[in-house]
Formats: C-alpha cells, structure tokens, sequence
C-alpha cells in the first residue's frame, strides 16, 4: 500500500491522536485513527503509525495486538470509577435511546413510503386540469344523448327486426346463387381449353372479388 505523506511531524500527530483517542474512549486501529483524521488535519499514515507507537511506548495509551493488527485505545485509568448504580442507569438510557431509534426508523419507513405513494400520484394542479377535461367530456356526451333522445326519425323495434330478417334472407339467396353459379362455372370449365381468368373475361362474368365485395359470415 503507498503512504500518503505526511503534513505534521509526529509530535503533532501524538497531540491529535492523543486527544482523539480520549475522546472517542474505543480501540482503534491505525487504518481507523488514519482514516478518521487524515481529512481534517492532513495526517499521512506513517505519521499516524509512529505516533501511536510513541503513545504506547510512553504508557499514555495501550496497545495489544490481534495477529499482525495491533487496536490502541486510552488507559482507563486516567478515567473515573463508575459505579454498578451508574452502569445501570447507563444501560436504561441505552436501551431507551435503541428503542427510540428502532421507533424513528419505522417511522421513517412509513414516510418514506408514503413519500413514494405520493410522488407517484398526481399533482393538486394535474388533478384540478383531469377534472375539468371530465367535464368537458361529461357535457358533450350529455348533449349528444339529448339529441338522440330527441329525434324524430328513430327505429323502432319491430323496424330493426324487420331489416335484420331481410338481411338474412338476401345474404342466404346470395350465398346460394353464388353456390350454383359456382357449381355451373365449374362444369364448363372441365371441358374449356382455356384458363378461367380467360373465360370470365370472354363471357363478360364479373365477381364479387372483383369489385372487393365479400359475402357477410352468415348468422
């Protein structure tokens, strides 16, 4: 790993860590102490590893050692005694604070979520805007009905079925013509040394293909 140079001789680095470590009162590494502090005040690594090195040479802090990582941390001697009472209390406010902390965080998941509801719907000025084109839309459908209803020329109901009964009739008439005409053509055909397309234009016959006419799926 390459080290960052340092902008402070060792004995400013010891002041600064040593103030850091008391007030923090945790065990750090010298990546932590690094990474904490190299921001504010610039600290390279190796100024931080010679420092807390020194620290620990003088007694003014403690080192152990985990493998090949070694964790400082302040003696807790230069700390006051803290009775069982004071522990405990501690330990409540500890447990209040985690419960407070679960309830916020619950809370702002329910926000959150309503957040995203309401990102997600429509804007009080896009819904006044929907509201006047249903409207709009409501009005010219009312009139179109009001003129439907009064009209004069409507199709009563035996009128409609009196057309569709026609209809059927002439769509059959036509399929079963069209059958014989079929059928009839057909014949002719087998015996005319010609194509078909040759036929219908000597004989003049049109089609319904030809004037793109297709006869109604019958009902």
């Amino acid at each position: 790993m390459s080290l960052l140079p340092c902008s402070l001789p060792v004995g400013g680095a010891t002041a600064i860590l040593l103030r850091y470590l008391r007030d923090q009162n945790r065990p750090h590494s010298a990546q932590d102490a690094f990474g904490n502090l190299q921001r504010e005040h610039g600290l390279g690594k190796t100024a931080v590893v010679k420092a807390l090195e020194q620290l620990a040479q003088q007694g003014k802090i403690r080192e152990k050692a985990y493998g090949k990582q070694k964790i400082y941390f302040p003696d807790q001697d230069q700390f006051p005694a803290v009775s069982d009472s004071e522990l405990k209390a501690l330990d409540n406010e500890i447990s209040e604070l985690s419960s407070k902390v679960q309830t916020l965080q619950q809370n702002c998941r329910h926000m959150e979520s309503e957040l995203k509801d309401l990102n997600g719907s429509m804007t009080t000025p896009e819904m006044i805007k929907e509201i006047e084109e249903l409207k709009k839309d409501c009005a010219s459908y009312t009139e179109k009905l009001e003129r439907i209803k009064s009209a004069a020329n409507h199709v009563t109901p035996e009128e409609k079925e009196k057309v569709y009964n026609e209809k059927k009739l002439y769509c059959k008439e036509w399929r079963r013509r069209k059958r014989m005409a079929t059928e009839l053509l057909d014949a002719i055909l087998e015996g005319y040394p010609k194509s078909k397309k040759q036929f219908f234009e000597e004989v003049g016959i049109e089609t319904d293909e030809d004037y793109n006419v297709t006869l109604p799926v019958a009902v």
